[in-house]
C-alpha cells in the first residue's frame, strides 16, 4: 500500500515508535503531544503494543503504522510490516525492524526494492539520524523506554525541496 501526498509548501511530520502501551507507560507522553503540535501526519514505526497510542496520536494529525515484533496478531492483522509514503518528490520507507540492533540498518535496507529517500524505523529504542549512502536512516527512538536507550525521543521531518530530520529529546 502507498500514502501520496503532493502539497507545494513544507509538509510537517511526526515520527514516533516503540510506544509499548499500556506496558511501558499509560499513555502517550504529554512531551509527544506538545512536539507534534502543527504536524499534518504521524508515522508510526510500530511496536504500538495496543492501539491506544494510534488513537491518541490521531486526535493530533492522521496515522499511519506498520506493525512491529512486539505488536499482537490482532493489531498485525490491521497493520502493513512496511509502507512507502510519498511526499512531493520524495519517497519514505516506513518500517520497524527486527534481529540484532548490531545490523538493523542492513535489515532494514534490505526489505525495499526501491531506495527510498528515507527509512524511517525502531525496534532498537535508540534514535538514529544519518545519511548512508544517499539514504537518511531515520529511527525516532521511544518515547516511553529508556532500557536501550540513554534518553526518550520521537522525531520531526520537514519536507519541502529537501528533507530536515531532528530527534526530540524528551524530559527524563
Amino acid at each position: 500500500m502507498m500514502l501520496v501526498v503532493k502539497k507545494l509548501s513544507a509538509v510537517k511530520i511526526g515520527v514516533i515508535s516503540d510506544t509499548h502501551i499500556p506496558e511501558r507507560c499509560e499513555k502517550v507522553p504529554a512531551e509527544v503531544i506538545d512536539a507534534f503540535e502543527g504536524v499534518e501526519l504521524i508515522l508510526h514505526a510500530g511496536d504500538l503494543t495496543s492501539t491506544a497510542a494510534i488513537e491518541e496520536l490521531k486526535k493530533i494529525a492522521p496515522v499511519k503504522a506498520v506493525c512491529g515484533n512486539m505488536d499482537s496478531l490482532e493489531i498485525c492483522k490491521n497493520l502493513p510490516l512496511k509502507e512507502i509514503i510519498r511526499i512531493g518528490k520524495f519517497s519514505i520507507g516506513l518500517i520497524h525492524g527486527r534481529g540484532n540492533p548490531k545490523y538493523l540498518v542492513d535489515f532494514v535496507k534490505n526489505q525495499f526494492a526501491e531506495k527510498p529517500d528515507v527509512i524511517i524505523f525502531g525496534h532498537s529504542h535508540k534514535p538514529m539520524n544519518e545519511k548512508i549512502n544517499g539514504t537518511l536512516f531515520f529511527n525516532p527512538g521511544s518515547p516511553t523506554d529508556t532500557m536501550f536507550a540513554p534518553y526518550r525521543s520521537c522525531g520531526i521531518l520537514e519536507i519541502n525541496d529537501k528533507i530536515k530530520a531532528q530527534i526530540i529529546r524528551l524530559n527524563d
